[in-house]
């Protein structure tokens, strides 16, 4: 990945829509943005990260808007891969499969996230869905390659 393709990945991870203002796509980042901001203050989201980083896992349950939250991942995966997509990155046609398995299992992850636990820890709504993006990412590469191999 050129440093390009990389630095309108890295500024999509900061704020969804940021990657496309970069790639001169200022409806596209506009668009993206303000359903950032609205998904995350329905959501409660910036609340839940504060009590999660705490500690206070219970209480960043309680406050959460899951129905809003839901579609979190499906918005900033898709910032991710449009920036990538659009910076010239991602030629083979199967580079997305990535970012799907990534959103896809993050959303396992949130809703799974106010009742699952690890070593007997509670997660909550910030913590387990970020954990959830590595088995993601590593099952989409692998589909990725195993697709490639047999076309």
């Amino acid at each position: 990945m050129n440093k390009n393709i990389f630095e309108k990945l890295m500024w999509s991870i900061a704020l969804p829509g940021f990657g496309q203002y970069l790639n001169g796509k200022y409806f596209k980042g506009t668009i993206l943005l303000l359903l950032e901001f609205l998904i995350n203050v329905q959501a409660n989201f910036n609340q839940a990260i504060l009590l999660s980083f705490h500690g206070e896992i219970g209480d960043a349950i309680k406050h959460t808007n899951y129905q809003w939250l839901m579609f979190y991942p499906c918005l900033y995966f898709f910032s991710m891969w449009d920036a990538v997509k659009d910076a010239g990155g991602g030629k083979d046609p199967y580079f997305f499969l990535p970012y799907v398995f990534a959103a896809f299992f993050v959303t396992v992850g949130l809703i799974f996230s106010s009742n699952l636990t690890i070593f007997g820890m509670l997660l909550g709504p910030v913590w387990l869905p970020m954990l959830f993006i590595f088995p993601g990412i590593i099952i989409g590469f692998i589909i990725r390659e195993i697709i490639n191999n047999i076309s």
